[in-house]
């Protein structure tokens, strides 16, 4: 079953279909984007394979690769899977390839870390890189440290600002041809986009900040141009941090207007997390606590939403989709602990229409 937005007659529930443009998930979980630090030069490798693909046998509705750097000064680590060259398209189509035979919708998300960028891996202890281990100096609207240990980041001139606007226009066209069916722009979690959203980030006095209209605009210029050169079928995704939980800093407010702005833009769905902006931040971590955002965001404006952020449990996303506070829930660590957390949430719902991989049929 799947009932148009608007249409609260019936509700949706976690594992009916979900439509956009002409892209169909089969049911209403994903696999958020989860970085891997595992690439060399930016190229997946069989570990990307086996992970992705595996989610998709594991039977969510959409598979996200982590979050592929536009240009290589746009990598959170030198283990940064990325789409900025030729010669990463075809291990990433073959990805692409094999998530959509195993039923699943294949997603890119497309990023730039800003000056979150030049870090050693988490299990290195994810410290800034010196120049002796590779390190780079990161970029950012402003020259404001992400921190007491972090470097200061060089401001990004007018013209450096076009050139990583062209850097993700060239990435969503290789996510084209590599197969993808839905590309999300990262513009949360503390990364460039981001840091040109908040005001703390963001002190800029020219066009692209100065003002809730500066801030948003790089943004807003880069869903313009990626939605001009998708084809008309494919679904445009962006995620956002509804809140900075910081005095002073972006808020859902400003995140319900940017995305009326975006859904205007053609965007078709805003991906609702929160935070990372700044260190050091008290953040109400509960069961579901971002949902609330992707709910008011959904209601406010009328765009499609997803929810992301300690959803753990079958009868817990059933309900978030029933209830209307999101079009589709997003999974990450979940789904790190249980690939097949799908198929467990089906038989747990008793839901009598899901299709397991015939090969897994006898174990269901």
């Amino acid at each position: 079953m799947n009932i148009p937005f608007g249409e609260n007659l019936v509700m949706n529930a976690l594992f009916d279909s979900f439509q956009q443009r002409g892209v169909t998930f089969r049911n209403r979980i994903g696999v958020s984007p989860m970085c891997q630090y595992s690439s060399q030069d930016g190229l997946a490798s069989d570990w990307h394979l086996v992970h992705l693909v595996s989610r998709a046998v594991g039977g969510a509705g959409l598979v996200f690769t982590e979050a592929a750097a536009v240009e290589p000064l746009g990598r959170i680590s030198l283990g940064d899977l990325g789409i900025w060259a030729d010669e990463q398209i075809p291990m990433l189509a073959k990805i692409a390839k094999l998530i959509q035979e195993a039923g699943a919708v294949a997603g890119i998300q497309l990023a730039h870390a800003g000056r979150k960028a030049s870090s050693a891996t988490p299990w290195a202890g994810g410290s800034p890189l010196t120049k002796a281990e590779g390190g780079w100096q990161p970029l950012a609207p402003s020259a404001i440290a992400f921190n007491d240990e972090s470097p200061v980041p060089t401001v990004l001139t007018l013209e450096g600002i076009e050139s990583i606007k062209q850097s993700f226009i060239q990435a969503a066209q290789r996510s084209i041809e590599a197969g993808f069916q839905a590309i999300e722009i990262h513009a949360a979690h503390g990364y460039l986009l981001h840091e040109f959203l908040s005001p703390l980030s963001n002190h800029r006095t020219d066009r692209y900040g100065d003002s809730f209209e500066g801030r948003i605009r790089l943004l807003t210029e880069i869903v313009q141009a990626v939605r001009a050169i998708l084809p008309d079928q494919l679904p445009l995704w962006v995620r956002i941090s509804a809140t900075d939980w910081a005095e002073g800093g972006w808020d859902l407010e400003q995140s319900i207007a940017l995305s009326q702005i975006l859904k205007n833009a053609g965007v078709d769905l805003v991906d609702c997390s929160t935070g990372g902006l700044i260190p050091s931040v008290k953040i109400p971590t509960g069961s579901g606590y971002q949902v609330p955002f992707s709910d008011r965001i959904r209601q406010k404006t009328g765009i499609a939403t997803a929810a992301v952020g300690m959803i753990t449990t079958p009868i817990q996303a059933d309900q978030i989709i029933r209830s209307g506070q999101a079009d589709i829930v997003l999974l990450a660590r979940e789904l790190l602990r249980d690939p097949y957390w799908p198929h467990r949430a089906a038989k747990e719902l008793q839901v009598d229409h899901h299709q397991y991989p015939k090969q897994y049929q006898r174990a269901w």
